[in-house]
């Protein structure tokens, strides 16, 4: 039986290459098709199809358990200080730079729902920001809280939902908290 040649430095860095794109495109198309699938349980759930919405959210979590592995495949997952700031960076990334783009081509071609959309998108990352950014500076203090959650438009205040959204102006009595 001949033995298998040992990868070169340069054939081991292609494979490796190919490998994490295709471990990065399996993550973003696990984690779409787990918002896709449960946008779609919503909506049977609107319709009156209970167990066509429990598919769609029992496939979604499936769909969650991909992506895991996925991310944590590609040595994504790190110390709880690494990951808030990446968590920190990539929401940093979100409103100074992906949202105002988008926010600035939807004004352009009057995408008014698609202006909207991105608006308020961009107004919570701020927030989620610096929520990162507070729970990074105190990590090591063990603090506990809870956050409540506009299902709106994605804002999350810390301690207390405030009477009305900052953001979209949704009221308290629809905020939700999140374990």
């Amino acid at each position: 039986m001949r033995q298998a040649k040992p990868y070169s430095k340069e054939e081991s860095g292609q494979k490796m290459e190919k490998t994490m794109k295709g471990l990065s495109e399996a993550f973003a198309g696990e984690s779409m098709a787990n918002r896709k699938y449960l946008a779609y349980a919503e909506q049977a759930d609107k319709e009156g199809y209970p167990a066509v919405a429990k598919l769609f959210r029992t496939v979604a979590e499936a769909e969650t358990i991909h992506a895991h592995a996925h991310f944590k495949a590609m040595g994504e997952v790190r110390s709880t200080a690494e990951n808030l700031q990446a968590a920190l960076d990539g929401e940093t990334y979100e409103f100074t730079e992906m949202y105002p783009a988008f926010i600035g081509y939807a004004k352009e071609e009057g995408q008014k729902t698609a202006l909207r959309s991105f608006t308020l998108a961009n107004e919570a990352e701020k927030v989620h920001g610096g929520l990162f950014k507070k729970a990074l500076d105190s990590m090591k203090k063990g603090e506990d809280t809870v956050f409540y959650l506009c299902p709106v438009c994605g804002y999350v205040e810390e301690g207390g939902a405030p009477d009305a959204c900052p953001i979209c102006k949704a009221k308290k009595e629809v905020f939700v908290t999140v374990q």
